[in-house]
């Protein structure tokens, strides 16, 4: 079979065409050539179309369904920080067309026990460093299902006491409080988890009390307590209240370097002098605590989309300069209690998303997802593209090309084995070949094939007439 790219054989031109073209055909209908066209197409393409449907349905497999339009938020108490940080969020990500649901909870250990309950809507919680969840909600076999999105804020851990209750002098150890009625915050607080570490980090025993914030605050100015543990920002009513009591110190941390070694999750902050007031100068000298962070920590069904929405609320919301803060210190990377999730990682080293820069939230999601699919079906299309056109003109002209074998094969017989006595043969074997080729169905552009093998069928059908007469007695 001649190759795509070569010109038709040529018959031998030893011969010249004679006057009498031989017999003519009726000429038959070509009302439905075109059919013909379409069935080249067809037999072409559709191993290409079934390859290219088989890697979209692969790469359909990775693509993440579209993001939810609500979500759960567990934050803490209606009064406390982390309630007030989920509703800015929420208002936030309502601009996008998400519904942030906020519900309260008891705390930071509360809200991871929630995040790993298969039960519980909650995919998005705050949970402050170092908490580590409940032995009975995790198993040592498998890896927990949850992420970080960072460190959003210092929680300082404020230390009040009353000064009356320590006769030897200010309270900077935290083996002073021994024997001393604590109040640490209730079950599930954050709070309490973390004074309770502390205090069993100093072998101290004490009469624990479970107040918190306001009542905490309350209990001690009124002797009730002699010491409250407080995790809040500056500007909580139950730290303004102390700070501005009289009758109440506030605890400088002296081994604030060693609490930051042995406990990673830890921070070493400073309030500094006249930071509270700077008319009466309070605090008279530089207060030294210690601070967990804020977490942002989400389920791993959380859609990857909706993290980084939460992230660029959280830079929003968090990126101002505060008590313990310069501006752009967070959110950021700091302790690792749990891994920080991808979607996070990208975010630090490069910021949002390249196409949520430039565009709407779902419009940037919906682009994502279709790359997704696009770029496989364009590794499978471009071969396509340069490949099924040569075969298709391949496959149209090779029709062409098979009569002409039966052509050469002919000539081949009445050159060098002519017998005057299958003239007849001969040229009814022509006859069909002439019937053959103008019955080809072509396309308009390959015509031309048709009509130059017909003027090689007449070069092969003089030069048996020219035989024929010189046989002839």
């Amino acid at each position: 079979m001649p190759p795509a790219s070569a010109p038709p054989p040529e018959p031998s031109r030893d011969a010249a065409p004679a006057a009498d073209p031989g017999p003519v055909t009726a000429e038959p209908p070509r009302r439905f050539a075109f059919l013909a066209t379409w069935r080249d197409l067809i037999a072409t393409f559709w191993p290409w179309v079934l390859l290219v449907l088989a890697g979209f349905a692969i790469a359909f497999q990775y693509v993440k369904p579209a993001p939810p339009r609500h979500v759960v938020f567990a934050a803490g108490a209606e009064s406390g920080a982390y309630y007030g940080f989920a509703k800015r969020y929420a208002a936030i990500l309502a601009r996008n067309g998400i519904s942030v649901e906020v519900q309260t909870s008891n705390g930071s250990a509360d809200n991871l026990a929630r995040l790993l309950n298969p039960d519980d809507p909650a995919k998005i919680a705050f949970v402050q460093g170092g908490i580590q969840p409940a032995p009975g909600n995790v198993t040592a076999e498998e890896p927990l299902p949850l992420h970080s999105l960072g460190a959003m804020y210092y929680e300082p851990l404020w230390v009040f006491y009353r000064p009356a209750a320590f006769p030897a002098g200010p309270v900077a150890r935290l083996t002073q409080l021994a024997g001393k009625r604590l109040a640490i915050g209730g079950e599930g607080s954050g709070v309490r988890l973390l004074a309770t570490q502390l205090l069993d980090a100093n072998r101290v025993e004490a009469r624990l009390s479970d107040l918190t914030g306001l009542k905490a605050a309350e209990a001690l100015t009124q002797g009730r307590i002699d010491a409250a543990f407080l995790i809040a920002g500056p500007e909580a009513p139950a730290v303004q209240a102390l700070l501005h009591s009289p009758g109440v110190a506030l605890m400088s941390f002296a081994q604030a370097d060693a609490y930051t070694r042995r406990f990673p999750f830890l921070s070493r902050i400073v309030l500094p002098r006249g930071a509270v007031d700077l008319v009466r100068d309070y605090p008279a000298d530089d207060v030294v605590l210690l601070a967990p962070t804020a977490n942002l920590v989400i389920h791993e069904d959380l859609h990857p989309a909706l993290a980084g929405l939460f992230l660029e609320a959280a830079s929003e919301v968090h990126r101002e300069a505060g008590f313990f803060q310069r501006r752009g210190d967070f959110p950021a990377v700091k302790e690792q209690t749990f891994p920080l999730a991808p979607q996070a990682e990208r975010y630090y080293k490069s910021g949002p998303p390249l196409l949520q820069r430039y565009l709407p939230f779902w419009a940037a999601v919906l682009a994502d997802r279709l790359l997704v699919l696009l770029i496989p079906l364009l590794a499978l299309l471009l071969p396509v593209f340069r490949l099924a056109p040569a075969l298709y003109t391949w496959r149209v002209r090779s029709r062409v090309f098979r009569l002409y074998g039966e052509l050469k094969f002919l000539e081949s017989d009445i050159r060098n084995r002519f017998d005057p006595a299958q003239l007849a043969s001969y040229r009814e074997r022509l006859a069909r070949i002439e019937e053959q080729a103008f019955r080809r169905r072509l396309p308009l552009a390959f015509l031309d094939l048709q009509y130059t093998l017909r003027t090689h069928i007449a070069l092969v059908r003089a030069d048996l007439d020219a035989r024929g007469r010189e046989a002839a007695p």
